[in-house]
């Protein structure tokens, strides 16, 4: 597990040249704050930043955060890459810069603001973390001197293509100037993201349109110059009470950073802290803006950046709802696993839609084994195919459709398993092609097949998240041609996020998202209907 993880996050994120946002990078719709002001922003931002400093402390204690999954510990080597580390764009391979476990942390944070970054130091001299009260004052001192919006919006560069933002950053950290800026951004433990009040969108949309926000800063000119998307952890916080969080997943994966949110938003939940400042030894420093200059090349990169990214805003189709007929406790009432039964109900969603399944997988945590990160299942089988032909072929009686249906879940249980204990078809095929390259040697024949070409483009790519109060997942898709569905059930309802790309006339988010809904809600009346007395 150890080698494959190292190879997954080579091929898969550091030597693919597509954009972070939306291809690449997740982002996590936190519940949308009750304040109305800047002065409500900045105090929820300090108590986000107290929660995120507690969660690394408990990290970092001797006892570690204990975590079980079926009685065995899961692998905790995730957390502690978290915190200072950033992805750095390169020519032909992205590089992750991880922070020296043998040495002192950083002690700041980054603050975005009006394109703005500054460092703001979150630790007293004396290592102790700031109060809320003190984060808060920080972060007030740093609006004051923040009002006017930078003309050069230098965060844009990170969401162009890698090799692109590759080469810029090679020119643009030429400048002591500019490398010592980038540096302290790269090194500051998260950054957070001051964004300026959105668009105003009906409630229906509100989900589906702070998922785009969220997934891309909404362009040019709206927040997406107001990020740095090479950060593992990149929080933002609306002033009109919009939160979320995007992720870098060449360092983190679902399962740790939904485990770190679920603490964090728990702390968040606390009423005011009544701890008293402390006096620090040495006067805390204000907040430090961090400055930048701009050649000509670097303002043509930014021009070209911003014309990259505005064309993938108009083209990422996304639609997030929430299913309200039911949730996990009616599969679970009826001997179903939840996870199974919705991934079952969109392949017959998807195939009522398009007339065929695809190439599906869904992204599972493998962190049961040490330095375990993900993998993904493969979800089409033939048991899936003959059932979702049988469920609307009216010669089939409704016993015979169910009894496909318990077929089609047992099939898609026993390949989740199978992953699970670490026998992944796709990891031995990936490590086979690494250790291939790396050893000079002829890749074998089923790698070069155009049928395992097919089997690998993924035009349904899903993930099911156990979210933490209310939080929404979503990710763009893996192919141009495909979707991407993240489900989150609770026990009585389902949160489900579609996207597709409008580029591709075959796909459509919304029309997925209504053909989903209708499975769900056949599969429900059919088994109710064969087992009328355990509804």
């Amino acid at each position: 597990m150890h080698n494959l993880t190292d190879w997954r996050q080579q091929a898969i994120y550091l030597e693919n040249h597509l954009p972070l946002p939306v291809h690449s990078s997740p982002a996590v719709i936190l519940p949308q704050r009750e304040y109305k002001d800047w002065r409500g922003q900045l105090r929820f931002a300090a108590k986000l930043i107290s929660g995120v400093l507690d969660f690394k402390a408990k990290v970092e204690s001797p006892e570690g955060l204990p975590e079980l999954w079926r009685g065995r510990n899961l692998c905790q080597d995730q957390y502690h890459n978290f915190f200072g580390s950033c992805r750095e764009p390169g020519y032909k391979r992205d590089r992750v810069l991880l922070q020296p476990r043998h040495k002192a942390g950083p002690h700041h944070v980054t603050v975005c603001r009006n394109y703005q970054f500054f460092q703001l130091d979150v630790y007293n001299s004396d290592g102790t973390p700031l109060t809320e009260d003190q984060i808060y004052q920080q972060m007030v001192f740093l609006r004051e001197h923040s009002y006017k919006t930078d003309k050069e919006p230098v965060g844009v560069l990170t969401t162009d293509h890698r090799n692109s933002w590759g080469r810029a950053y090679s020119s643009l950290i030429r400048d002591r100037l500019n490398r010592e800026s980038v540096h302290s951004i790269q090194q500051s433990i998260l950054t957070l993201c001051l964004d300026a009040t959105a668009l105003k969108y009906s409630e229906g949309l509100y989900s589906s349109r702070t998922a785009a926000q969220m997934l891309h800063g909404g362009g040019s000119h709206a927040n997406s110059g107001n990020r740095w998307f090479d950060k593992t952890l990149q929080f933002v916080v609306g002033e009109d009470g919009t939160c979320g969080l995007i992720y870098d997943q060449a360092t983190a994966d679902a399962s740790a950073v939904l485990t770190m949110l679920r603490h964090v938003l728990e702390y968040c939940s606390r009423g005011p802290t009544l701890v008293p400042p402390r006096t620090p030894l040495i006067r805390l420093p204000p907040p430090r803006k961090l400055y930048f200059s701009f050649p000509p090349d670097i303002k043509q990169h930014i021009e070209q950046a911003k014309q990259n990214l505005d064309i993938l805003v108009n083209d990422l189709d996304i639609c997030c709802f929430t299913f309200p007929d039911f949730g996990k406790r009616f599969p679970r009432k009826h001997s179903l696993r939840p996870g199974a039964f919705l991934q079952i109900c969109l392949q017959l969603g998807y195939y009522r839609l398009h007339g065929d399944l695809c190439a599906t997988c869904e992204v599972v945590s493998m962190r049961s084994f040490h330095r375990g990160r993900s993998d993904v299942v493969r979800c089409t089988s033939p048991e899936i195919l003959e059932f979702v032909k049988a469920a609307d072929d009216p010669s089939k009686k409704a016993e015979e459709k169910l009894s496909l249906l318990l077929r089609a879940v047992k099939t898609y249980q026993d390949s989740t398993e199978q992953v699970l204990q670490g026998q992944s078809v796709d990891g031995a095929l990936l490590a086979m092609k690494m250790l291939c390259i790396s050893s000079g040697v002829a890749l074998p024949s089923i790698l070069m097949d155009t049928s395992y070409a097919v089997s690998t483009h993924w035009k349904l790519f899903t993930g099911q998240v156990s979210s933490p109060m209310d939080c929404v997942m979503c990710y763009g898709p893996l192919v141009p041609d495909g979707y991407s569905v993240c489900f989150a059930p609770s026990e009585d309802n389902i949160t489900v996020c579609v996207s597709a790309f409008d580029c591709c006339q075959e796909t459509d988010a919304q029309r997925l998202s209504d053909f989903f809904q209708v499975a769900l809600r056949d599969m429900h009346a059919l088994i109710l209907e064969c087992r009328p007395g355990e509804g």
